[in-house]
Order: structure tokens, then sequence, then C-alpha cells
């Protein structure tokens, strides 16, 4: 009986998602897209084309895991009245089987229905800066580098490093990473901030507790069905010498290059490439989506520092502190969300963190 009506709880919360949800809208809007690519004209204008192929795409990472998962709840519903019918437990194994699938399936997908930002199906640029503390700081931003990748991994997202400066004797001073996946920037624009490390020194003889700062920002790739007019009047264009591990090729040539937008001061560089046109093009990309972001954070003023109010890499600004010593604890500040395993946090293990946000960001929305 318990078995059942966890089962029957399970379809009531499917039914009251699909109630609640008005997909209407999308639906018609992928029928018509498809009618299009139906069409023997479809391919005349590439352009175009992928645009349509796009927005299918974006559809359909919606109403995809919402038909299935309403199937789910048909199918569960079925295997509840056979068993009720049949009066014993002939059922059971296949009900308790998939009830756990759909609840996974439900908060799945309930998870994913909070990325509904203009931007969060976008890929994202995450870039790290170390704050000050020189080498501890650097060890630090590079721990913090190596926590996103591995999470990236995890999620069979594909990664690069488009721009990385070295520490110094350990460490970066800065990187880039370049993380493609479906929703990469929904789900991780909530990890821009300042992260705060406290552990024994590995580089100090005497063995004492440090505390180090490294800074987070998450930026959106824009695609190409999003016009931002960059004017060349308001563009200030720099090149530099690239530096670092890169070879003789970078560090004699000004393979680097910087844009910054003049209007807000807001800046962009490349220097991970050997060829000065690709670091322009990854640098102008990286100046579009910022300034796309400062727009977004404008309307999420709630949630998100606006670019000239970060404030400083150091104590009382950080959203998230990795405590190593004298206990082992990594806790959100904004959220209050904690995991006593620090090591499975920075290896990637981020997914509790990213949850807790949207979640706040949710219950915030629905109380205006």
């Amino acid at each position: 009986m318990e078995l059942k009506r966890s089962a029957k709880s399970v379809i009531e919360r499917i039914v009251h998602l699909r109630d609640s949800l008005d997909l209407g809208d999308k639906k018609d809007r992928r029928d018509e897209l498809e009618q299009e690519m139906g069409g023997p004209a479809f391919w005349n204008d590439q352009d175009k084309a992928k645009e349509i192929i796009q927005e299918l795409k974006t559809l359909n990472a919606v109403l995809k895991p919402f038909e299935e998962l309403l199937r789910q709840s048909d199918d569960l519903e079925t295997l509840v009245e056979f068993a009720e019918e049949a009066e014993d437990d002939e059922f059971d194994d296949e009900i308790r089987a998939a009830a756990k699938k759909a609840q996974a399936d439900f908060e799945a997908f309930e998870l994913r229905s909070m990325l509904g930002g203009p931007n969060d199906h976008c890929n994202a640029f995450i870039t790290i800066h170390a704050g000050a503390g020189g080498t501890e700081a650097c060890d630090w931003a590079e721990m913090v580098l190596r926590m996103y990748l591995m999470w990236a991994e995890s999620k069979g997202f594909s990664t690069q490093i488009t721009d990385r400066e070295e520490g110094g004797a350990a460490g970066i001073q800065v990187a880039t990473i370049h993380i493609k996946g479906e929703y990469a920037y929904g789900y991780l624009k909530c990890e821009t901030g300042v992260h705060r490390l406290v552990r024994i020194s590995p580089y100090d003889s005497a063995g004492r507790r440090q505390t180090s700062f490294a800074s987070v920002d998450v930026l959106p790739e824009i695609d190409d069905t999003i016009d931002i007019v960059l004017r060349d009047d308001e563009l200030k264009r720099d090149t530099f010498r690239s530096g670092g591990p890169g070879g003789q090729h970078q560090n004699k040539t000004e393979s680097g290059v910087r844009y910054t937008h003049l209007p807000t001061g807001i800046a962009a560089e490349s220097r991970s490439e050997r060829s000065q046109h690709k670091n322009d093009a990854n640098a102008l990309a990286q100046l579009k989506a910022k300034l796309i972001r400062m727009e977004e954070e404008k309307r999420e003023a709630d949630f998100a520092k606006k670019y000239d109010e970060k404030g400083e890499i150091s104590f009382g600004s950080q959203i998230r502190s990795y405590v190593l010593q004298p206990y082992q604890l990594v806790k959100d500040l904004r959220t209050s969300h904690e995991v006593g395993n620090p090591r499975a946090v920075l290896d990637g293990g981020l997914d509790g963190f990213i949850e807790a946000y949207l979640r706040m960001k949710l219950a915030a929305s629905g109380e205006k």
C-alpha cells in the first residue's frame, strides 16, 4: 500500500507540473519550425537554416524531456491500476523502478525549467583571477580552474582553455575556459563571485593556516542570432606579446589581443592562440558576451553584482568558502548550502550548490 501511495504521489507531482506549465506556444512553434525544415527550399538560405535548427534544438531541450516525463507518468499510472486490480505484489518491483526513475527525471526537469534566462542555453566562458597573496593565491586559482574542468567533464561538456597566464612559482594569475554544452551558462552563472580557501599552506615552512581568494566571472557565448552592434569609434584595440608557455612564436610576436569598450570601460583579451586573427575573434566574442551579461545583470540586480560593484577580491566579498583546516566544509554564503567533503567539491561536485542557487532564485521570483 505504501509503495502505491508513493507512486501516486510522483504521478500527482508530474500532473501538477503539467497543469502549471504553459508549453502550448512552444509546441506550436516547434511544429512550425519542423514544417519549415521539411520544405524543399530550407537549405537555400543556410544562415536562416542554422538559426532555425538552433531554435528547434533549444525548444526540444525543454519539450522532449517534458513529453518523456508525461509518458512515464502514464506508464506508472497504468502499473498502479494493474496492481490494484491484481490485489497482490506481482507488480511491486516494476512500480518501484518506474517510480524511482520518474522521480529522478521529474527533479531533473524541474531544475532545467529554472533555466529560463535569455542566454541560459548558451555555452559559457569562465575567467578565474587569483586574488592578493602571491603564490598561495595563484595555486588556489588553479585549483578552482581544475574544479570547473572536472565539473564540465562530468557533464560530458567540451572545454578549451582560451587564455592562461602563469602565476610564477606555481598556479595561475588568470585563466579563461570555454565550456561548450547545453545550458552551460545557465548552470554556471551562479558561480560568479569571490571564492575563499582556508588551509594549511603547502608554501609556508612553518605550516601556518592561510586564507586565499580567487574571483570567478562567467559569461555566455553569444550566438550569431543575437545582434550586438559595436561601433569602431567605441572600441580600443591593443596587441601584446602572449608570453607564458606558448613557445617562442608567442613570446616574440604580438599575437595577444585586447579590446576595450570605451563607453563602459569593459575589456576582454585573448592570448592562447598562435594566430592574432583567432585571438582577435576570441577577444571580440568575449567583449560582446560581457556587454550582454552586463545588461542581464541589471535585470537581475538582486542576484548578481554589477561590474563596477564587484568589490575587492578579499574578506567580506566571497560567495563561497572552502575550508580544509581546521575542519572540512564548503559553504555557499548566499544559499547556506554546505558539503562536508571539500575534496568531492574540488573534484567537480558543484551540482548541489548550483541547484540550491537556482531554487533560491525560483523561490524569490515567486514571492514578487
